[in-house]
C-alpha cells in the first residue's frame, strides 16, 4: 500500500515506516502537489483545502489528531473514509491541572534566590497562595480531554461542572453537575476556572465573547485548550488587558505560522504579551508517548484497510 504523510506530520514517515514494515511505501510530503491527482491509498495529513481534497484518489483519509476542521470534507470525492485518532487526552488533561495549579500557587511571586543573604527578607515576607481544593472548575466538552481533567481536578478536591451539548447527566465520579450548553451564562459567575475542551464547530466558533467573559467572577482563570477560535480574539485581549479576566493559560492560537509564508504572531492583538497569560505553542499533547499511541493506532487503521475489516474512529464518509 502507498501511504504519504503530508505537511505537518512528514517528519514521522520513519516512525510509520517501522511500524508498518516492508510491504508498505511511505512518503513524506512537505505540501500537496499544485495540480494532478493526488494518488494514494491512504493519506495522513490534518489539513486539505477544497481544491487539494476535490483531486485526492484514495481510500483513506486519516487525521493524525482528532480534530478534522481543516479538512474541507464536503470537497472529497465519493468512497472517501475519513478517520480521526485520540490519544492525546492525558497529556492535555496534565497541561490544564498545571494551569490549574499554577494559578493558585502563583510561583512568580517565590523569591528568585533563597541564600544566606536573601533568606531573613524573603522569610518575613513570604506572599500567601491560593488552594484549588474547594474551587469550581466548569469544563466545556465532555469528550476524552474533558473526563480526564475532570478525574485530575476531583482528585485535587476540585467541584466540577461539565458544559456539553445536551446536559444529559454522566458519570458522577466525574462531575458533580452536568448543564447543557444553552445554560451556560448562568454556570459562568460560579467558575472560578473556566476549561474549554470542546471541538471548534459552527456551534462552538465565538461561543465566548465579551459577556460571557464578563461573568465570570473577578480573577478567574481561562484555560484553552480546544481551538482559539472558540474565544472571541477582541473579546479575550481586552478582558485580559483590563485584568477583568485574572489569567489565561492558552495553548492554541488564532494565527500559525505557515512554511513559505511571512511570520505571524499568535494573535492579532498583543495578547501573548500581556503579564496575566500563560502563552505555550500548542504544545500541551505532544510528548514522545503521544507519538507512540497516534502512530500505533494509525498503523492498525492502515493494516486495517489492507485486510477488509472494519475501521475504528471513523468520523465521515464522502457518499
Amino acid at each position: 500500500m502507498l501511504i504519504k504523510i503530508v505537511g505537518l506530520h512528514a517528519p514521522n514517515a520513519p516512525r510509520l515506516r517501522a511500524l508498518l514494515g516492508d510491504a508498505h511505501e511511505v512518503q513524506a510530503l512537505d505540501a500537496f502537489p499544485a495540480q494532478g491527482e493526488i494518488r494514494a491509498d491512504v493519506v495522513i495529513a490534518n489539513a486539505i483545502d477544497a481544491d487539494a481534497a476535490a483531486r485526492l484518489r484514495c481510500r483513506l483519509v486519516h487525521v493524525p489528531g482528532a480534530g478534522a476542521e481543516q479538512i474541507v470534507l464536503p470537497a472529497l470525492p465519493a468512497g472517501t473514509t475519513v478517520c480521526n485518532v485520540h490519544g492525546h487526552e492525558v497529556p492535555i488533561a496534565e497541561f490544564t491541572l498545571h494551569a490549574i495549579l499554577e494559578h493558585a500557587l502563583q510561583p512568580w511571586q517565590y523569591p528568585a534566590r533563597l541564600d544566606a543573604e536573601a533568606f531573613a527578607q524573603v522569610y518575613a515576607a513570604r506572599p500567601q497562595h491560593g488552594e484549588v481544593a474547594g474551587r469550581t472548575v466548569a469544563i466545556v466538552g465532555f469528550g476524552h480531554i474533558g473526563q480526564e481533567i475532570a478525574r485530575r481536578a476531583r482528585a485535587f478536591g476540585m467541584h466540577v461542572i461539565a458544559v456539553t451539548r445536551s446536559g444529559k447527566p454522566g458519570d458522577p465520579a466525574l462531575a458533580q453537575a452536568f448543564v447543557p450548553v444553552g445554560t451556560l451564562d448562568a454556570v459562568l459567575p460560579l467558575a472560578d476556572v473556566l476549561v474549554l475542551a470542546c471541538p471548534l464547530d459552527a456551534a462552538t466558533r465565538g461561543l465566548i465573547g465579551a459577556s460571557q467573559l464578563a461573568l465570570l467572577p473577578a480573577g478567574a482563570l481561562l484555560v484553552n485548550v480546544a481551538r482559539a477560535e472558540v474565544v472571541m480574539e477582541e473579546a479575550l485581549y481586552e478582558a485580559l488587558k483590563t485584568q477583568r479576566l485574572g489569567r489565561a493559560a492558552l495553548d492554541v492560537w488564532y494565527q500559525y505560522p505557515k512554511k513559505g509564508q511571512p511570520p505571524v504572531a499568535p494573535s492579532r492583538h498583543p495578547i501573548h504579551e500581556l503579564p496575566n497569560v500563560r502563552a505555550t505553542p500548542h504544545i500541551s499533547a505532544i510528548t514522545p508517548a503521544l507519538l507512540e499511541r497516534r502512530y500505533g493506532f494509525m498503523a492498525d487503521n492502515i493494516a486495517r484497510l489492507q485486510q477488509g475489516q472494519p475501521l475504528l474512529n471513523v468520523i465521515h464518509h464522502a457518499n
